[in-house]
């Protein structure tokens, strides 16, 4: 069953799920959400091409992508950026002392979401394509 649009739909509701993260001081998460963001916005992507896509890096899934599609290069070193907040947001023992949501900041969160609000809009322009 293709369902692009249940992917891009997930994608949406994590980048608003990031803003709202940022307006509460939660950036750890803001910057986890934005990452989900652009990973499900790819996977939509996949599923629009009837392919499955597996893992959760962002800049792995947008390298396997770009045997199919241009991708501007820009969002490769996005999506790596972008990986860097799948795990250590939300794991203490990640860093060398202090909790997760201490690490992270406005200026950082905000950056993000800004790379997944890129890949998010990539991902749906492309599928408007396929």
């Amino acid at each position: 069953m293709e369902r692009s649009k249940d992917w891009l739909d997930e994608a949406q509701g994590d980048l608003e799920h990031a803003r709202n993260d940022v307006q509460g001081g939660f950036y750890n998460w803001a910057c986890f959400s934005a990452q989900q963001a652009a990973e499900k916005a790819i996977k939509a992507a996949f599923q629009r091409m009837g392919a499955e896509a597996w893992g959760h890096s962002v800049a792995d899934l947008l390298k396997e992508l770009a045997k199919k599609h241009d991708i501007p290069g820009e969002l490769s070193d996005r999506a790596l950026e972008l990986d860097k907040a799948y795990i250590p947001t939300r794991n203490p023992n990640a860093h060398p002392s202090g909790s997760a949501r201490s690490r992270y900041t406005k200026k950082e969160a905000m950056r993000l979401i800004g790379y997944a609000e890129r890949i998010f809009k990539f991902c749906s322009d492309l599928l408007s394509k396929i």
